[in-house]
C-alpha cells in the first residue's frame, strides 16, 4: 500500500511537458502582436497629439533640474527662482534700463536710441546670467524655449502700456558667419523662432546681416563701441519695410549700441518703428 501511494504521489507530481516547438512559436506570435499592436496604438496616438500636448504632458513625466539653482522639479526654472527673475520693476520704456526712483532714464537722456521701445525680463546679473550663458556657450537650447515663452506672456501688458500694437515681424540680431560657424546657432534666433510663434507673429531669421564681424566688444566702452558698430548691419536682401514695425530679439542688452546700429539699419529702408525684445538687461 505504502509503494502504490508513492507511486500515486510522484504520478500526481509528475512535472508538466514542455510545450512543443509549435505551441512556443504560437504563444511567441500572440505576444509580439500584443506588444507592437500597444506600440502602434502609442504611435497613432502621439501622431494625433499636437506639440502643445506633448509639451504639456512631458515636464509632469520627466523631471528637471532647475538651470539657476539644480534644485529636482518640472521645469527647465523652478518657480521660485523664476519669481525672483520676473519680479516687477520700474523700467525705462525706450531701453529697459531699470530706474529706480529716477523718473527719467538718464542714459537715453543723454543719447537716444534709434529704437523706439525695448522690453526685457530681468537684469543681466547673478545668478540669472547663467541661463544665457547656459544657452549660448553651454548648448542648453531649452532655456531659449523657456525664455520665449516667459516673454511671451509678457509682451501683451509691455505693449499695451505703451499703447502699442504688436510689431509686424520679428527679426533677430545676426552674428557674423565666422561666429554662427563656431557655435552652431544663433541664440537670437532660438529666442524669437518660438517666441514668434507663441505670439502669432512673423520672422525673419535673416532680415538682417552682419557686414563684418565686429568681434567681441566686452572690453570696449560705450564709445568704443559704436565706432566699432558703425554700419555693420545691412538687410540680407533688398527689401522696403515702409510703416512696419520691427522687433529686434536679442538674447541680452548691454549698452544697446547693437541694437542701435541695427534699428538704423532698419530705419534706414522704412520702418516706421522698431521695438527691442532682449532676454535679459545689463543693469
Amino acid at each position: 500500500m505504502q509503494g502504490h501511494g508513492q507511486a500515486g504521489q510522484q504520478k500526481d507530481q509528475e512535472p508538466a511537458r514542455a510545450p512543443d516547438e509549435r505551441g512556443r512559436r504560437t504563444r511567441w506570435a500572440a505576444a509580439g502582436r500584443q506588444v507592437y499592436a500597444r506600440a502602434a496604438m502609442v504611435a497613432a496616438m502621439g501622431a494625433r497629439w499636437s506639440l502643445g500636448a506633448w509639451r504639456a504632458v512631458v515636464p509632469a513625466l520627466l523631471p528637471s533640474a532647475c538651470a539657476l539653482c539644480g534644485s529636482v522639479q518640472r521645469d527647465v526654472v523652478c518657480a521660485p527662482c523664476a519669481a525672483d527673475l520676473l519680479r516687477p520693476m520700474r523700467r525705462c520704456p525706450v531701453c529697459a534700463l531699470a530706474l529706480g526712483r529716477r523718473a527719467d532714464c538718464p542714459a537715453c537722456a543723454a543719447m537716444p536710441p534709434a529704437f523706439d521701445h525695448a522690453c526685457t525680463l530681468g537684469d543681466y546679473a547673478s545668478p540669472q546670467d547663467k541661463l544665457v550663458l547656459s544657452l549660448k556657450f553651454g548648448h542648453a537650447l531649452p532655456l531659449a524655449d523657456w525664455l520665449a515663452a516667459r516673454l511671451a506672456a509678457a509682451l501683451p501688458a509691455a505693449w499695451a502700456a505703451q499703447r502699442l500694437a504688436p510689431p509686424d515681424l520679428l527679426a533677430p540680431i545676426p552674428l557674423a558667419p565666422q561666429r554662427l560657424a563656431s557655435r552652431g546657432f544663433n541664440q537670437a534666433w532660438e529666442i524669437a523662432r518660438p517666441l514668434a510663434r507663441r505670439l502669432g507673429l512673423r520672422a525673419d531669421p535673416v532680415l538682417l546681416r552682419r557686414r563684418r564681424d565686429t568681434g567681441s566688444q566686452r572690453a570696449l566702452d560705450l564709445a568704443a563701441r559704436q565706432v566699432n558698430l558703425r554700419d555693420a548691419f545691412r538687410l540680407t536682401r533688398p527689401a522696403r519695410l515702409d510703416g512696419l514695425h520691427v522687433a529686434l530679439v536679442d538674447d541680452v542688452m548691454t549698452s544697446g549700441a547693437t541694437l542701435h546700429e541695427a534699428a538704423l539699419a532698419l530705419k534706414a529702408h522704412g520702418a516706421a518703428r522698431v521695438s527691442v525684445i532682449v532676454a535679459l538687461r545689463t543693469p
